[in-house]
């Protein structure tokens, strides 16, 4: 807790109609930082140097580079400042970390070392992400659309709040607990979920795939080629179907229980028209959940629709593209009405006197349902996807529907529980943050100036 407060400085605007104040001085960084340039001499390669890049967020990660870049390049050290000229108005300002003790930059990455004496490298990288510097920082880009940069001299004409050392301190250590805390209560959640899942799936006898070894895989048919994934052969080849199915009851193919189909293929003839309908993307289908905020529209007509529309209870299925799609799965809950679904999205209509929508999503998304999608998946380069006889041929452990009630209630109770504790973690970054920017800027009110 901050006990006293400094000489009133105000942060004003660029259009000069609003101000800032913070309780601590306000300093152009021109008195904070000292550029650092010092020249690094390659010969072709990196050596035990590290080139970087700066993600939007701020973060600084190694690039994967093994030739040295062109023209001269400079040094950076932990606790560095460094920014991207290009993109500093989007946020590309970092400081390299600890992980990076040798860091090295063209000339299109200015380097500034804190002074000891008037910044913590701690309290400096938060505070280059509070939204009043980015605003500012953002304002001080210039140059044609596109192409526009943020010089050395401009940035250091931006001014921030400084605090005496032990406050910088203070500030941090309250923001950096309370991210630990925010922390532990998802390592709680993910504690229970795996519990959860770990009860439903001993409850159907399925066991976890046991792990693989640790070995390169040899290739010898492009059939194998077309559907590889590393997991997947090692797999095939070490343990075949090993089921992780122990058993517990029957095995019945979903397509024996469930209706597998694709949805309508986009094409010029089809673009909205006078029938057209709103359908479902890949882009919608996230793991569990609808993302309804942005929905298109196809041309369906009429006498296509009893075939095509979605019913409450329609289980949709990502056909894939990338590895991470294959399998992702949602329920539709009949939110909009004449809907119907893109090709790259599966419908799994259930017999439901057999078979729950939420149960065979369960299974889908339970370790054994992913290892199955993982083996059976065709993949290229970078793109993987599953047809809709792989999915049809998903064995699912058949138990009475009053069963499968049971252990989705469960289930579900913890899910839930999970969820509880992640919100509370997100409610606890978001309040330790807005404690941490409201303690250096308060937003005042329209002022007019002369």
């Amino acid at each position: 807790m901050i006990q006293r407060w400094r000489a009133i400085e105000r942060w004003i605007e660029n259009d000069r109609s609003t101000s800032r104040i913070s309780p601590y001085p306000m300093l152009p960084l021109r008195k904070l930082l000292t550029k650092r340039r010092e020249l690094v001499r390659m010969n072709g390669s990196f050596g035990d140097w590290q080139a970087i890049t700066i993600k939007f967020s701020g973060e600084v990660l190694p690039r994967a580079r093994a030739d040295a870049f062109k023209g001269a390049m400079f040094a950076a050290y932990p606790g560095d400042l460094v920014f991207s000229k290009i993109d500093a108005r989007n946020g590309a300002v970092g400081l390299i970390p600890a992980s990076i003790p040798k860091a090295v930059v063209t000339s299109e990455y200015p380097v500034f070392t804190p002074k000891a004496d008037k910044l913590r490298a701690d309290y400096l990288h938060y505070l280059l992400r509070a939204e009043h510097f980015q605003a500012d920082l953002k304002r001080k880009a210039s140059g044609t659309s596109g192409r526009k940069r943020v010089t050395p001299d401009g940035f250091l004409t931006l001014e921030v709040p400084v605090p005496a050392l032990d406050e910088q301190d203070t500030l941090v250590t309250a923001y950096v607990d309370a991210l630990a805390r925010a922390a532990a209560l998802e390592e709680e959640a993910e504690a229970i979920e795996r519990a959860g899942w770990r009860v439903f799936e001993a409850a159907l006898g399925v066991a976890s795939p046991s792990p693989l070894p640790d070995r390169s895989v040899f290739v010898a048919r492009f059939k194998e080629v077309e559907r590889w994934s590393h997991d997947g052969i090692l797999r095939a080849q070490t343990q075949k179907q090993e089921s992780v199915i122990v058993g517990r009851g029957a095995l019945t193919p979903l397509g024996q229980l469930a209706k597998v189909s694709y949805g309508i293929q986009k094409s010029p003839a089809n673009r909205p028209g006078m029938h057209a309908r709103p359908y479902l993307r890949v882009a919608n289908v996230q793991r569990g959940v609808l993302d309804l905020r942005e929905i298109k529209y196809i041309n369906v007509p009429d006498a296509d629709m009893p075939k095509l529309r979605l019913e409450v209870g329609d289980v949709l299925l990502c056909e894939g593209n990338s590895p991470d799609l294959v399998g992702r799965g949602a329920i539709w809950g009949g939110e909009i009405a004449d809907c119907v679904h893109q090709n790259h999205v599966l419908r799994i209509r259930v017999d439901r006197n057999r078979l729950l929508p939420e149960y065979a999503l369960a299974v889908i998304n339970s370790s054994y349902g992913q290892a199955y999608f993982l083996s059976k998946a065709k993949r290229t380069t970078n793109l993987a996807s599953i047809n809709s006889k792989e999915v049809s041929g998903l064995l699912i452990p058949e138990i009475g529907v009053d069963r499968q009630q049971t252990l989705l209630i469960d289930l579900n109770a913890r899910t839930q529980a999970a969820k509880a504790k992640r919100d509370e973690a997100a409610a606890l970054r978001q309040s330790a943050w807005a404690v941490f920017e409201a303690a250096l800027f308060v937003l005042g009110g329209k002022k007019q100036l002369n």
